[in-house]
């Protein structure tokens, strides 16, 4: 007989008495709780001698086991006359013990109890071009919004308020302008960068503004010259603000060790890491992450989409943008979800945590990090980022509390001078804390295109000219190839999207592939191209 045979055999036949009913009758005096008042010893009358005391508790003791009265609870009521015989109180006492151990251990903690679950709702097929991917929480709303919906009964050019005759409404534009969002076209661009921004704007406008007429703000660390804004205002009928970047945003903080920060400068460009030496580029990362919508010019919008120099938009968009994020109660909007250089920011994770853990209360009981975590890797940052030189959002989200005291704690660090801290990872961190993932949009709709990386939306060739890419597009291509950063096992917008999107071919290995010479992302069922 094996040994856990005879163990549970000697266990449950074992004759001899059970020491905790003779040694410890004390240890079974009940908590004075009010709850538990039903389950108390009978009382005992207070005795001089000890060993009358000892002898009245041990009876007492023997009542509470073995009393027939039914009102008085007993473990071993409720077990059959055939086991109760070979079975000891110690035994029962054990058993007991470990039921409700079971119980902890199955029961989650109290207080997950009102924490919301966020599943992903993905269609295999969609059946009209409004259906989205994101994902939603099932939630206790009573009334959640429904961006699908919204998309079916306000596109077609609905909101938009140009008299040419092609975009005209049966509504009044004066009407349709008095409800719209406070809302702006935001660039930070050099004089010395008017082509590129001539171009971007022509695709932008053509596409999208000219029918919507918002407002460009452009920003520069100096001021406009007239060529530029004679070459900006003849492309657009909306209004224009030309505004500087204030000095104390765009200069080095007095905090900052210019010995270490020249220091750095060196030793990123030596390695390789992107713009790692320019100095304007660091100042650019930190006025982008925390700067902009601090800005005057924009204190009278709520909403913004940033545009950059020198890219692209490939398709015709036929809703209100600001309205959509507004009237769903969106917070951030991207379209591209990628790795980033881990090289140029080593501490951003460690600062991080150190700052959840410092303010626990700012973090959103909704807020999702595990898509941004890896669990090969300890649970580090998996470097995964909205690529922010695409991004739609609510400024007065970045102005609240809990951004503005992250921005601050990583900017006393000195990690945008003493590492190359860039906006996109900031973004997407602070928007993971803070913002339920239901209130994050994935614009899968829009093609667009900064360099090297392109998305364009598949079925899309009537009012696009990109040629759609998977979903996967771009996932690596900022980390060069002799950064030795841990790539995730998932790409960046599957970990976000989740549910089907993480689902693999049957008999497909990450391993194989790379044996075979492949990168090890080839092995998912949906490719994007179909949704």
């Amino acid at each position: 007989m094996g040994i856990l045979a005879t163990a549970a055999r000697k266990l449950f036949r074992s004759s001899d008495k059970d020491p905790f009913y003779e040694k410890s009758p004390k240890l079974l005096a009940t908590p004075s709780h009010p709850i538990l008042a039903k389950f108390e010893l009978p009382s005992i009358t207070p005795s001089c001698s000890s060993s009358s005391s000892s002898s009245s508790s041990l009876s007492s003791s023997s009542t509470f086991w073995n009393s027939p009265t039914p009102s008085i609870w007993s473990p071993r009521r409720y077990i059959p006359a055939r086991v109760r015989k070979n079975i000891s109180r110690r035994q029962v006492a054990v058993l007991t013990c470990g039921f409700f151990a079971l119980l902890v251990w199955i029961i989650p903690p109290p207080q997950t109890w009102g924490r919301q679950v966020v599943h992903i709702n993905v269609p295999h097929h969609l059946a009209s071009p409004y259906q989205v991917l994101r994902p939603i929480a099932e939630a206790a709303r009573k009334h959640p919004p429904d961006p699908q919906r919204w998309l079916q009964h306000n596109s077609n050019n609905k909101h938009a308020i140009s008299s040419s005759n092609r975009f005209v409404n049966a509504v009044s534009p004066h009407r349709l302008a008095s409800k719209r969002p406070r809302a702006a076209l935001i660039s930070l661009v050099r004089n010395s960068e008017l082509e590129g921004i001539v171009q971007s704007m022509t695709q932008l406008e053509y596409h999208w503004n000219r029918k919507y007429q918002y407002p460009w703000v452009f920003f520069n660390d100096e001021p406009f010259n007239d060529e530029f804004k004679a070459a900006t205002q003849n492309l657009t009928s909306s209004k224009i603000y030309y505004e500087v970047v204030p000095k104390d945003h765009w200069s080095l903080p007095d905090w900052i060790d210019e010995g270490r920060f020249m220091n750095s400068l060196e030793y990123l460009g030596a390695i390789g890491v992107g713009k790692g030496w320019m100095i304007s580029y660091r100042h650019m990362c930190r006025w982008n992450s925390g700067f902009f919508y601090r800005h005057p010019r924009l204190k009278d919008f709520d909403w913004y989409w940033r545009v950059e120099p020198d890219v692209h938009f490939f398709c015709d968009i036929d809703y209100d943008v600001f309205r959509f994020m507004r009237d769903n109660n969106m917070k951030y909007g991207f379209n591209m979800n990628i790795l980033d250089d881990a090289r140029s920011f080593p501490s951003l994770w460690s600062r991080t945590r150190s700052f959840i853990n410092a303010h626990p209360e700012l973090v959103h009981p909704e807020a999702d990090l595990d898509w941004l975590l890896d669990a090969r890797n300890n649970g580090d940052y998996n470097n995964c980022q909205f690529f922010s030189n695409f991004e739609v959002g609510d400024l007065n989200f970045f102005r609240g509390k809990a951004n503005e005291k992250y921005f601050d704690w990583l900017d006393r660090g000195g990690g945008f001078y003493y590492e190359r801290f860039g906006d996109a990872p900031i973004h997407t961190l602070s928007v993971a804390m803070f913002v339920p993932k239901s209130e994050i949009w994935f614009f899968r709709d829009i093609g667009y295109q900064h360099d090297i990386n392109r998305h364009c939306p598949p079925q899309s060739a009537h009012r696009c000219a990109c040629e759609p890419t998977p979903i996967d597009e771009n996932f690596y291509r900022l980390v060069p190839l002799e950064s030795p950063q841990k790539k995730p096992d998932d790409t960046c917008i599957r970990q976000f999207l989740g549910g089907d999107w993480l689902d693999k071919k049957i008999g497909w290995s990450q391993d194989g592939e790379r044996m075979f010479g492949g990168d090890g992302y080839h092995g998912y069922e949906l490719t994007g191209l179909d949704s």
